[in-house]
């Protein structure tokens, strides 16, 4: 069920220190506004692109064709280059743009206020390791550590583009927790879509299923993780 908490509390008693926490990024530490990437790509499409006729493709049409792209896993799994993207993705949907304003229309998705307060992570980081565990591309991680001042707490990144699978693979979670040099029991994961946090239930993670900050916050005090005083002092 989506939105869903994945795990249940562990107990205190006898439960194993956690030592590291490992977060998604898209939709838990920033915000994804596609409309500010499609609709800039939507209107250059031409009618009949994309098998649609007689009317240009919505932003959301869009976004479906490319999802649905039969080379999708290979720009996420880092077996395309950001140039080949371009000249695969602008060559099916017939799109007249060169490669530096696609690059920039495609980083736009990333909304530049984060939904996470970055107070969070430097109270987190002063008592646990902390890694980024994200399905993304090329383009979109390296906008993510140029222009994104949380990322300097996450000295662990893991990149599906860089680690060649996706979530819900294992080999991206065993990935992390390699980096971390942590045993899954030792390990928290945090993901707003509740098949990825339910991947790291088995793995023998436990797992936060992201809604609010105001729920994940209140998550972490319920886990023991924070101390009593405001994450903001």
């Amino acid at each position: 069920m989506p939105g869903r908490e994945p795990s249940s509390t562990p107990s205190t008693k006898g439960a194993v220190p956690t030592k590291a926490i490992i977060f998604d990024i898209g939709r838990v530490i920033v915000r994804i506004n596609l409309n500010r990437l499609l609709e800039p790509l939507a209107a250059l499409v031409p009618a009949g692109a994309g098998s649609r006729a007689l009317e240009k493709l919505s932003p959301q049409q869009v976004w479906s064709a490319i999802q649905s792209d039969a080379r999708w896993a290979d720009w996420q799994e880092g077996r395309m280059t950001p140039r080949q993207w371009h000249e695969h993705l602008t060559g099916r949907l017939r799109l007249n743009i060169g490669y530096a304003e696609f690059c920039e229309a495609w980083n736009r998705a990333l909304d530049p206020e984060p939904i996470l307060d970055e107070a969070l992570f430097a109270k987190l980081a002063k008592r646990y390791r902390l890694a980024l565990l994200s399905n993304t591309d090329p383009l979109h991680s390296a906008h993510l550590e140029s222009h994104f001042a949380f990322m300097k707490h996450f000295p662990i990144r893991i990149y599906s583009n860089r680690v060649g699978a996706s979530k819900p693979s294992p080999a991206i979670y065993s990935a992390a927790l390699h980096a971390l040099g942590v045993l899954p029991s030792e390990a928290l994961y945090i993901d707003d879509i509740a098949d990825y946090a339910a991947a790291a239930l088995r793995l023998g993670l436990a797992a936060i299923c992201f809604e609010s900050p105001t729920q994940l916050l209140a998550q972490l005090s319920k886990r023991g993780l924070l101390d009593g005083d405001s994450i903001f002092d």
